[in-house]
């Protein structure tokens, strides 16, 4: 009688013991199954801030020449825009009437959803360069850039191809500012004019960037050695 006590308690020690094993593991797994879940949320609500809060880099800026004109200075730029993808524009020139430099965009800014989903047309702020100018100069007398009313040729395809959408804003743009319904239906947030300006001088290099959820910015950094010294040869013997 009493081994059969006993055997029968060391059985239901085993029963229990395994079903505490059971229930452990089907804990951990749970609890692991809920670690991996939060690190994949977090590392999802990291790339969604990061898109939110990035910048492209859209132009340079680089002064050639800066020289007294009557009162004033008069200043060469050269004025190099960025495709989407990074590559370079055919550079452009312009000479300026002041030290303060001038550039005029309409900008367009989609609504944060699209550029957290990364939307391939609406995922980031758009931008066209209308006029550069000097402070010694009117803007009406400054350089057009892009022209209004077409998708900027930073925005086109290799082929030089945009999509029946693009087309449709950058025709549609004061439209887009001034009916909220337009805006909405497109996804647009916000379209309106902007400008960065500031003194420019050689020896810099001036970068215009553009918020994925924002507008225009600039910076500038002092100009690389191999840079300046292009820029001597360039300029040949004095």
């Amino acid at each position: 009688m009493l081994r059969s006590v006993v055997k029968i308690l060391l059985l239901t020690g085993m029963v229990l013991a395994g079903s505490l094993l059971v229930v452990h593991y089907r804990t951990s797994r749970s609890v692991e199954a809920d670690l991996e879940r939060e690190q994949q949320r977090t590392a999802e609500l990291r790339t969604i801030v990061s898109r939110l809060t990035s910048e492209r880099r859209v132009a340079d800026v680089i002064v050639t020449e800066q020289v007294p004109a009557g009162d004033g200075l008069r200043t060469s730029i050269v004025f190099v825009e960025y495709s989407a993808d990074g590559s370079a524009l055919p550079a452009r020139h312009f000479t300026i009437d002041g030290k303060m430099i001038h550039l005029d965009a309409m900008v367009i800014k989609f609504e944060g959803r699209f550029v957290a989903e990364n939307d391939s047309l609406r995922g980031h702020s758009v931008a066209l360069f209308t006029t550069l100018y000097g402070d010694a100069q009117a803007p009406s007398q400054g350089f057009a850039i892009d022209p209004p009313g077409e998708a900027p040729l930073a925005y086109r395809n290799r082929d030089r191809t945009v999509s029946a959408f693009e087309q449709e804003i950058w025709k549609n743009f004061w439209r887009l500012a001034d009916e909220a319904e337009y805006r909405t239906a497109m996804g647009v947030r916000v379209a309106q004019g902007e400008g960065v300006w500031r003194p420019f001088e050689p020896g810099k290099l001036y970068t215009i960037t553009l918020e994925s959820n924002g507008g225009l910015n600039i910076r500038s950094e002092p100009l690389r050695g191999i840079y300046q010294e292009a820029l001597k040869a360039r300029e040949g013997p004095r």
